[in-house]
């Protein structure tokens, strides 16, 4: 799930690469997007790199490449699907930058501690808020008529929901896209612990959060992000994951 701005972004990229070969420059999309400054452009490329749908090619200047584009992006024609990069073809394999692709495929990585399929015995509704993604706080993502079951030996106290995973950011701590995320509802963690954090009553993020001297920092768990650090009265804390499920 994207907002509208990175919807819009990723689709003047997408369109710029296809007409002259070469991404756009930060003060074009800016002007295209109607926003007044770079950083707010900076913010948008930065979400849909972690969502996987565009990269940076490293040591070149404008360097984008959109991995993949949403369901209502993609290519309704053969020649036009054709043209498409090699990233958003089923069956191609993860790039080199750690991109996965969207497809249906079996997964033999070893299972983690801590991940439980779904019980169909003493298994608790939870309601499934969605793929986690940018421009919605946990409340306005709330949507009764989705709910996964869940174990029941997952859950401790509190109130607890599920949020689908979106991008690659998190791989080394063992959460890929596609992944389901138990999440129990909190408004403090300890650092270290893995969290949903809203960022500027904005965007929505799934990061390890790390406390150091009156700043909060994210950390992601792949070497390909960068930690971003914030002043406290920027990050609230909507939840604390303590569970994940995985379906091969």
């Amino acid at each position: 799930m994207l907002t509208k701005k990175q919807h819009e972004l990723l689709q003047f990229i997408n369109k710029r690469l296809n007409e002259q070969g070469v991404s756009p420059s930060f003060d074009e999309m800016k002007e295209a997007l109607g926003l007044r400054s770079k950083s707010g452009i900076h913010r948008l490329i930065t979400g849909l790199e972690e969502r996987g749908f565009i990269r940076r090619l490293p040591h070149r200047a404008r360097a984008l490449e959109v991995s993949r584009l949403p369901e209502n992006m993609l290519p309704a024609t053969p020649m036009a699907a054709s043209a498409a990069t090699p990233a958003n073809r089923p069956g191609q394999a993860p790039s080199a930058a750690g991109f996965r692709p969207n497809v249906i495929q079996g997964d033999f990585r070893p299972a983690l501690a801590g991940v439980s399929p779904p019980a169909s015995s003493d298994a608790v509704p939870l309601p499934l808020y969605g793929r986690i993604a940018a421009g919605h706080p946990i409340e306005a993502m709330r949507d009764t008529s989705n709910t996964i079951e869940v174990p029941a030996t997952m859950l401790g106290r509190g109130e607890h929901f599920a949020l689908e995973v979106a991008g690659d950011s998190m791989v080394d701590a063992g959460i890929f896209d596609g992944d389901t995320v138990i999440v129990r509802r909190d408004e403090v963690a300890d650092s270290g612990a893995i969290v949903v954090a809203l960022i500027d009553d904005n965007e929505v993020t799934l990061k390890r959060l790390r406390r150091n001297k009156g700043s909060i920092a994210l950390e992601p768990a792949n070497k390909a992000y960068e930690t971003r650090i914030f002043g406290p009265d920027r990050v609230r804390v909507q939840g604390r994951v303590v569970g994940l499920i995985r379906r091969f």
